[in-house]
């Protein structure tokens, strides 16, 4: 009862001050800062206890008759109004940072502080906009990645669920061909699952290798055998793999060039080659893939190792996830190599070229390769 009164009562009062404060606080915002300059904000409180200390003196003097009281009062009234623009200067950064961490938690990321001070408050304001922007940019690649996700959650289920439901009104029969399509359905599913929960891997920053010698000649028969299985309209060929052993992890490595000729067998035409090799250059090894399909245009061929982007256009549906290149980029870096859409001879097909070094590179530490890890997939650019 008591707070419905004080509310009563206060109403009026803020109806006729709130605009009042408005126009006090945007006046304020147009004050100068004198003090900007100043790269130390010691330096700047100095100047304040000088002006205050000046400003009481000339009071003092007043009061002991040195001057007169109007030169004295004057005097104190020119150094308060100082000391107040000094002062709303110096402190408006640390409020504009208080209001924006504010509307943060509200999920607004607009909001920047402005920092043209040079001193370690203008470094924290400068430091607080660069966290912003970084929190705005994730904050919108989870809105997209959840936007994506459903998306590609929802078309396999829409197609099994269609066949599901002929079958059970009779439209269809429940024949081998029409058990193949709701099959594939359920592989894709399976697919997306599995490179999601690799991905919340890499953001969960489990990105360890387990290294073993491997003998390369060894490991692509074993994985273009496999890629024959799985897709008998697609030829697989290994041209000009040179034998040679590599420090490596063979699961992560395997992810990398199912991935890739899963891609290239479903680019291809029937009846299509798909060529693999292998050869060291020094210290590194060089692998290639080469498909006759319809290639990447150059002005895709970086973006195609972002998530949920495909060769045509982000849109476009063939039956990937749009996560597989995504996942392939990152197991390579894990490595210290590097993954490339590059041109293919002739202009026909897309060639993919991945360079690997042959010994473990011990330059960067875990919490880089971490790092750099979930930029790489975000498609933010490394560290160098």
């Amino acid at each position: 009862m008591i707070e419905r009164v004080l509310d009563w009562l206060t109403q009026p009062m803020y109806r006729v001050l709130g605009p009042l404060i408005v126009l006090s606080n945007r006046a304020l915002d147009r004050l100068p800062r004198p003090l900007d300059p100043f790269r130390s904000i010691k330096l700047k409180l100095a100047i304040l206890l000088a002006i205050s200390g000046a400003t009481g003196l000339v009071v003092f003097w007043g009061r002991l008759g040195f001057v007169n009281w109007p030169v004295a009062f004057s005097a104190a009234l020119v150094g308060l109004i100082t000391l107040q623009v000094l002062a709303h200067g110096m402190t408006k950064p640390l409020r504009e940072m208080t209001a924006a961490a504010r509307a943060m938690a509200r999920g607004d990321y607009s909001r920047r502080v402005r920092a043209t001070s040079r001193d370690e408050v203008g470094e924290l304001a400068r430091a607080f906009n660069l966290m912003a922007a970084d929190l705005a940019a994730s904050d919108q690649q989870r809105r997209e990645l959840i936007a994506n996700v459903s998306h590609e959650l929802r078309t396999p289920i829409t197609a099994l669920h269609g066949v599901l439901e002929n079958i059970v009104d009779g439209v269809s029969s429940a024949d081998p061909a029409t058990l193949r399509t709701a099959l594939a359905q359920t592989e894709r599913l399976s697919r997306l699952v599995t490179e999601l929960l690799d991905l919340s891997k890499v953001d969960a920053g489990a990105s360890a290798l387990r290294r073993a010698p491997m003998p390369v000649a060894e490991f692509l028969a074993r994985v273009v055998e496999e890629a024959s299985l799985n897709a008998p309209a697609t030829r697989f060929r290994l041209h000009d793999v040179v034998p040679h052993t590599i420090d490596a992890d063979p699961a992560r490595l395997h992810q990398v060039f199912a991935n890739l000729l899963e891609n290239a067998a479903r680019h291809s035409p029937a009846g299509g080659l798909v060529t693999v090799s292998a050869h060291p250059t020094g210290t590194h090894t060089v692998f290639e893939v080469l498909d006759q399909g319809v290639g990447i245009a150059p002005a895709l061929r970086e973006r195609v190792f972002e998530r949920f982007t495909r060769g045509k256009s982000a849109e476009s549906s063939d039956g990937g996830t749009g996560l597989g290149l995504a996942i392939a980029r990152w197991a390579v870096e894990l490595h210290h190599g590097t993954i490339a859409i590059v041109d293919p001879p002739g202009g026909i097909g897309c060639r993919v070229r991945i360079t690997l070094p042959q010994k473990p590179v011990p330059h960067q530490s875990p919490a880089e390769v971490g790092a750099n890890d979930v930029r790489h997939l975000s498609g933010q650019p490394t560290a160098a």
